[in-house]
């Protein structure tokens, strides 16, 4: 029975999708922790602390995952280590990991002069800073509805600046501000902008822009 159960497990590891994990603690920033795993579907879970009841899930383009994961790959998986060793402030001690069934691989850093992890960090560091809007967006649209507009303004500078991941998820938000009158007028025309530019498929012109700001 024993051994049963030792095949059921080792089964279940090697039916395991590979997976990207990142988490960065900085003490005294806001929120101290944040983790993102990504799954090689593009199903992402982000989490601002490591027991998060009600972490946000979203969903990951074929082409972001892919990048990722060649990123990944370029640095060899996370075998070798990644810090720079200059003397540096803390920025943060960031960890990335890869696992697929039984491989495992993890590395700790402050600051790498790696390309390849400085390119994946930025790539984390975007889910982070979308997930924070949301987070803020949902918050000020149910408790601070004059603070609605300010929080709109980075968003939109976010979206200007192609940084935003898997912006169709701001969609209910933004409706819910653009229809209804409790919010001030600029509130519901700049949700109202940014929930159709969002919804509107690129030019090849605005698709250039947005690949060289990449």
């Amino acid at each position: 029975m024993k051994i049963f159960f030792l095949v059921l497990a080792f089964s279940a590891t090697l039916g395991a999708a590979p997976q990207l994990f990142y988490s960065k603690y900085f003490k005294g920033s806001v929120p101290e922790y944040v983790s993102i795993t990504v799954d090689r579907d593009g199903q992402v879970v982000y989490q601002e602390a490591k027991e998060d009841d009600n972490p946000i899930k979203i969903q990951l383009d074929g082409a972001s995952v892919l990048e990722m994961f060649d990123l990944t790959d370029k640095l060899d998986r996370f075998q070798h280590p990644l810090e720079s060793g200059l003397k540096v402030a803390n920025l943060g001690m960031k960890t990335f990991r890869f696992s697929d069934g039984a491989e495992h691989h993890e590395i700790q850093f402050n600051y790498s002069e790696d390309p390849n992890a400085q390119a994946l960090l930025d790539r984390f560091e975007r889910i982070t800073e979308t997930e924070q809007h949301y987070a803020n967006l949902d918050r000020t649209a149910h408790f601070d509805k004059l603070g609605v507009n300010d929080v709109l303004l980075q968003l939109q500078v976010t979206w200007e600046h192609n940084r935003l991941v898997d912006p169709e998820q701001f969609l209910p938000l933004l409706d819910r501000v653009a229809k209804n009158d409790s919010y001030l007028h600029i509130s519901q025309e700049r949700a109202a902008a940014l929930a159709e530019a969002i919804r509107r498929p690129p030019s090849s012109q605005e698709k250039a822009a947005q690949d060289k700001n990449q």
